[in-house]
């Protein structure tokens, strides 16, 4: 049986039922207290009064030598005032002994206890009834009364007075009643804070923190098919669950899903294939389907799309997923449930009954539409490989293929072979260019020479760095070609300027004739060789010394100079270094990049200037790239720095 839910109108009126019901039996308690105490107070006030004009008319009839029978008399006239007013007077014995007693009066002595505890000298009140109270007032004596009652002493209680005295009427004081309202206000209010606080705090406020614990949850594990599930009986708050979590719904069906074919989209595709499991995955795309979409429009384009899936729907097994990817292309992901080759003969099955699809786009209008397929299998990189084989399979005019490991070797041949045909262009239409990075004096923060590094300048206008195609120029024998272009633009640019400039050379370059010859001729002809740096990379580990002290004895004649690139890398021989004869030691960027914050880098660091300082070269520090780390540098008295925190390699027409 299903557990009814309530609401906050609901909870809201049992809150107030309830608050009333309290209130009210504490109002009537408080008022029958308060009644009891007007009685006990001020009806016993009244009645003492009564009592002592009762007793003082009855002295004023004894003054004037009234007997008993005209007292009498008094009293039976006094009954007749109010119907509702009885009035009784007692005489002790005392009294009797004098005046003579009377029956009545000596009955009452002897067996009434309220007369009784009067006659000891006590005012007695008793309360009958809500209406009547009954007052014993007693007469005591004094030295007046002992001319008269000459047996008596001062302070016997000569008689009582009893007066049955009627309250329906009494009237409660002004300031009775506002205290009894207040007070009333005062319980109202507090019991209504305490069941608001309660109650609220059960049903709002505990609710609704449950409910932003569990939303804050989901927000921070961005996990957004999550939702919120708590467990309340409170309608409103079952309504903010519906509510978020439709709202969840949707977020995640327009994160998830194509918003035109419904399908899962190629979002939902890449994390369902992060399941290391062996999976099936094809790619199937709709050839110049842009070509298509331009010459007829998006609507045209989007009816194919529909129709395309509702078609792969028919022909696709139950346990194959659809996927909807980029705008021509769609995904098909099986669990295990087919091999291979079952796999690949629904591809031909889908080729064989659409590869050769005709699409009416109007009644005068029909096209004809291709598809081809790209299959991949196992656990990892499904989608990159199926994408290789569609591609392949487009290339060798194939309606599908299946990726191979061959494909991969290919992949990387096609690679190499593009970026060497692209260099080769970059050569030819003279898009060798080099940028220049400044490298500054660390004590007086000047530019003292700049550092050429080679680009290629692309059609967009970008520049590529070189750790994209060094090593394929390098395996195509084209570096040498680039390193000649470097040279001859920055020499150009050099016997134009004052400014200084480093260049990079390999050990090939070192070796390489003609790079010498051209050095040597350029030097011979302009003298601009003293504002010439060549970085020599002590990364790669030089083996022919003799070779490379060649150069440099060469180059030094004409007054350039060497710096040592990337120290630190590399085997780093001390011994060997010193046999080149170099000018700057240029301190490698893995030690910079960390020196702010990394003790070894620090140390080694230290250990690099202090073998530089003795043997008299220069030091320099690439790769400052923050502040810390050249206020580092300018520590540990590095003599220059570059980075990207002090200039990016830019052409030499922007820094003018």
């Amino acid at each position: 049986m299903s557990k009814k839910n309530t609401t906050y109108n609901q909870i809201t009126a049992k809150m107030i039922i309830v608050i009333l019901l309290i209130t009210l039996a504490l109002a009537f308690a408080y008022t029958e207290y308060i009644k009891r105490d007007v009685i006990i107070n001020l009806a016993k006030v009244d009645a003492k009064k009564t009592s002592r004009l009762v007793f003082e008319s009855m002295y004023s009839a004894m003054q004037k030598g009234w007997n008993k029978d005209d007292i009498q008399e008094v009293i039976h006239r006094l009954n007749k005032v109010d119907e509702n007013l009885e009035i009784n007077v007692y005489r002790s014995e005392k009294v009797a002994e004098i005046f003579g007693d009377i029956e009545n009066d000596r009955l009452v002595r002897t067996t009434n206890e309220r007369v009784k505890s009067t006659f000891n000298g006590q005012e007695t009140l008793d309360i009958v009834n809500s209406d009547i109270i009954k007052y014993y007032f007693p007469v005591i004596a004094n030295d007046k009364c002992k001319s008269c009652h000459t047996n008596a002493v001062a302070g016997d209680v000569l008689g009582v007075i009893n007066i049955n005295y009627p309250i329906t009427d009494l009237k409660i004081s002004l300031n009775d009643m506002i205290n009894l309202f207040l007070i009333f206000i005062v319980c109202f209010s507090i019991i209504i804070f305490i069941l608001l606080f309660l109650n609220f705090n059960k049903y709002l406020l505990a609710p609704i923190n449950n409910f932003i614990k569990t939303a804050n949850i989901i927000k921070k594990s961005t996990d957004i098919k999550q939702r919120v599930t708590i467990d309340h009986d409170i309608n409103e708050i079952q309504s903010m669950q519906v509510i978020f979590n439709e709202m969840l719904d949707s977020i995640e069906h327009q994160f998830y899903y194509d918003h035109l074919t419904g399908l899962k989209n190629r979002r939902a595709l890449l994390e369902d294939l992060d399941d290391p499991k062996d999976l099936l995955f094809m790619i199937i795309n709709i050839d110049k389907f842009e070509q298509i979409n331009n010459l007829y429009g998006d609507e045209v384009g989007d009816k194919i799309l529909l129709e395309y899936k509702n078609k792969f729907k028919e022909l696709l097994p139950s346990t194959a997923i659809l996927y909807k990817m980029h705008a021509d292309e769609f995904g098909v992901v099986s669990h295990g449930t087919l091999d291979l080759e079952e796999f690949e003969n629904i591809a031909s099955y889908i080729i064989s009954h659409l590869g050769k699809y005709e699409f009416k786009v109007s009644d005068e209008k029909t096209i004809f539409i291709n598809l081809t397929i790209g299959i991949s299998h196992g656990t990892t990189l499904l989608l990159p490989n199926a994408d290789m084989a569609l591609k392949l399979a487009k290339k060798d005019k194939k309606h599908y293929l299946t990726y191979t490991e061959e494909m991969r070797s290919l992949k990387d041949y096609e690679n190499r072979l593009s970026w060497t045909q692209r260099l080769m262009r970059a050569i030819d239409d003279d898009k060798i260019v080099p940028l220049f990075q400044p490298i500054f004096d660390c004590n007086t923060m000047k530019i003292i020479k700049y550092e050429a590094l080679m680009r290629i300048k692309s059609e967009d206008n970008d520049f590529i760095a070189p750790i994209h195609f060094l090593d394929i120029s390098k395996e195509n024998k084209i570096y040498s070609k680039l390193t000649l272009i470097m040279l001859q633009k920055t020499f150009a640019i050099c016997k134009e300027t004052d400014y200084k400039f480093s260049i990079n050379l390999t050990k090939d370059d070192m070796l390489n004739s003609e790079i010498i010859v051209f050095i040597e001729n350029e030097f011979k002809k302009s003298d601009f060789a003293s504002n010439i740096t060549f970085e020599i990379l002590e990364s790669e580990g030089i083996s022919d010394y003799d070779e490379i002290i060649n150069f440099i004895t060469i180059v030094k004649k004409y007054g350039a100079t060497i710096s040592i690139d990337d120290f630190g890398t590399g085997y780093s021989s001390f011994e060997h270094l010193l046999k080149l004869n170099f000018d700057y030691l240029k301190i490698d960027s893995s030690m910079i990049k960390n020196i702010d914050k990394d003790e070894k880098s620090q140390l080694v660091t230290k250990t690099i200037v202090e073998f530089a300082k003795k043997i008299g070269v220069k030091t320099i520090a690439e790769f400052v790239s923050s502040k810390n780390i050249l206020s580092k540098v300018q520590e540990f008295d590095i003599d220059y720095a570059q980075g990207y925190y002090l200039g990016e390699p830019t052409s030499l027409d922007e820094k003018k």
